[in-house]
């Protein structure tokens, strides 16, 4: 069956389909890891989250929170105080993403799983499922910072 996308428009936004829409919300390199850090966490501050995600600098970090904000999924409390403080969590809208997150989250379990059983022939590993000593077997690399 084929499947043919149409234009079409919600708000002011013109999409051709479901999925284009949502990937315009949450695509990208560093949206998706921005939500999922904010899902983990009820309240954000800013440096917290630049720290939690790694590689991203802090104009990327704005940008993707200013765009997550406008389309509704993130909120952005200011306290004023000296020195400012800038809190960041997901509106209901964005809790509604989390179930996503977690199942690409469980799915990047399930990929390493198959990454490890292609290395050991004898693992018993099935497409779609994680290895019960996942965590063990993936093998963990620390980085110098000043590096």
């Amino acid at each position: 069956m084929e499947y043919q996308c149409d234009v079409k428009k919600a708000g002011e936004v013109e999409f051709r389909c479901y999925f284009q829409l949502a990937m315009m919300v949450i695509g990208g390199k560093w949206k998706p890891k921005v939500l999922f850090h904010l899902a983990r966490n009820e309240v954000v501050r800013f440096g917290a989250l630049r720290r939690a995600v790694f590689g991203i600098s802090e104009k990327m970090l704005i940008q993707s929170l200013k765009e997550l904000e406008k389309d509704g999924i993130v909120r952005r409390k200011v306290y004023r105080e000296v020195p400012p403080r800038v809190e960041y969590s997901l509106t209901a809208l964005g809790r509604s993403f989390i179930p996503v997150l977690l199942a690409m989250y469980e799915w990047g379990k399930s990929y390493a799983s198959y990454l490890v059983a292609g290395e050991e022939k004898q693992s018993g590993y099935r497409a779609g499922k994680v290895l019960k000593n996942i965590d063990a077997l993936v093998q963990t690399q620390t980085q110098d910072v000043g590096a």
